[in-house]
């Protein structure tokens, strides 16, 4: 392996450690000695070599999505990437002089697109300890050493001791498994009515793909990716699903919202003291920078913010810290002053007034895009219409764009 310093490879994050894999087998041996000395150079040559993700994008095509949290999660990504990849030179003048920071981000999006994860099942079914524990309790017995039960208790240790280490200690451990298996890996995704399931063969010590009922030969075979909404879509694959049941909408956090035109909405005042008592209890939003977010680029909503999914809506918690916001001084006082009191215990005014706060503040954020959905339906449909010269960044963005747009107008439409 290029790196010096094991530890280090060790202790990067898990697409750090598989792109250093995949350039090794890329750049210096394509043999690959653990899976019996197969050759990897075939499906290394077939893997690509460019990306349409948004990490390759100008800044003014990112700013095109008009999407705060994914301009954001880029330039998390971009920071990230390069601090691992600096952080590994450091370690090691092998990886350095082998590796360059384009190579790293080839194997780094490589590992990001191709990979399947999990739960950590244990290794694969070793007949070793049953055989040899078979041949002891064989011998035990014919040599008269021990009874038959003192045998079937120690066989008995062996099998638990093996159960154990196979499936129940990874189950409590929570350890996640990543693996890039050839030729799954060229699966397609398809975000409803799968065609293919994944599974670890536990007999076998492999992977499989197997066909579910229905599907016809000589048809392509779908696999899900997983629950992934379109900013993971389109960050880490490079495509956007149309009416993805997994999509989601980060609005800003509620001490950023128009308080004044939220008042006018539901035809209620904020009382005094309401926003400093949800800013205590942590409901207005935490305050960031990317400077300071955390590292972590798997978080759904890193930067903060008010989560809307399609699958369930607005936050629950938002509309409960909205109720006790614009509620009446005699609803206030009814609740003990608990913002706890207003999960459940409201009044049918007070439910309307809330849900009328959050439908504003969700057509101010669709208000305040770059172009309306008209607009990029229409131009979308344009850029679909020529036969070239259409950048596959300029139509992805627009894809994404509008998808987080309806998403906003269907959940606009649900508060009426």
């Amino acid at each position: 392996m290029f790196n010096s310093n094991p530890k280090a490879y060790r202790t990067s994050p898990w697409w750090a450690a598989l792109s250093i894999q995949l350039n090794y087998y890329d750049k210096v041996n394509p043999i690959n000695e653990r899976a019996g000395g197969v050759s990897m150079k075939p499906w290394i040559e077939s893997l690509p070599r460019v990306y349409d993700t948004p990490i390759h994008w100008s800044d003014s095509t990112i700013q095109e999505l008009q999407y705060r949290p994914m301009m954001e999660a880029v330039a998390l990504q971009k920071r990230v990437w390069k601090e691992q990849y600096d952080s590994l030179s450091r370690e090691s003048s092998i990886f350095a002089s082998k590796i360059s920071y384009d190579d790293f981000v080839w194997g780094c999006e490589t590992a990001r697109s191709r990979v399947f994860s999990g739960a950590y099942s244990g290794s694969a079914f070793n007949p070793i300890p049953y055989a040899t524990v078979t041949a002891l309790v064989a011998i035990y017995i014919g040599l008269g050493i021990g009874t038959v039960e003192q045998a079937a208790n120690g066989a008995a240790l062996v099998v638990c001791g093996s159960i154990l280490k196979d499936f129940v200690l990874p189950k409590l451990l929570k350890v996640q498994k990543y693996v890039i298996c050839p030729l799954i890996d060229m699966a397609n995704h398809v975000g409803v009515g799968a065609s293919g399931n994944v599974a670890f063969e536990y007999f076998s010590d492999g992977f499989s793909l197997s066909a579910v009922d229905g599907v016809s030969q000589g048809s392509e075979m779908y696999i899900q990716y997983g629950p992934r909404n379109n900013d993971q879509l389109l960050q880490y694959y490079g495509f956007v699903e149309e009416s993805n049941v997994h999509d989601v909408y980060i609005l800003p956090p509620i001490r950023q919202w128009d308080i004044g035109a939220l008042e006018e909405a539901c035809g209620r005042k904020v009382g005094p003291g309401r926003l400093e008592k949800l800013d205590r209890a942590g409901l207005l939003g935490k305050v960031t920078n990317l400077e300071s977010s955390p590292t972590n680029s798997e978080a759904a909503n890193d930067i903060g913010g008010v989560v809307l999914t399609r699958a369930t809506g607005i936050d629950p918690a938002v509309i409960q810290a909205l109720r006790a916001l614009i509620s009446s001084d005699s609803e206030w006082a009814d609740s003990g002053e608990a913002i706890g009191n207003f999960a459940t215990q409201v009044s049918p005014e007070n439910e309307r007034a809330a849900r009328m706060a959050v439908r504003k503040a969700m057509q101010l954020e669709l208000e305040s895009k770059e172009t309306t959905m008209e607009e990029d339906i229409n131009l979308l449909t344009m850029y679909q219409g020529k036969s070239g010269g259409v950048d596959t960044e300029d139509i992805l963005s627009v894809k994404f764009r509008l998808e987080k747009k309806r998403l906003l107008q269907e959940a606009i439409d649900n508060m009426r």
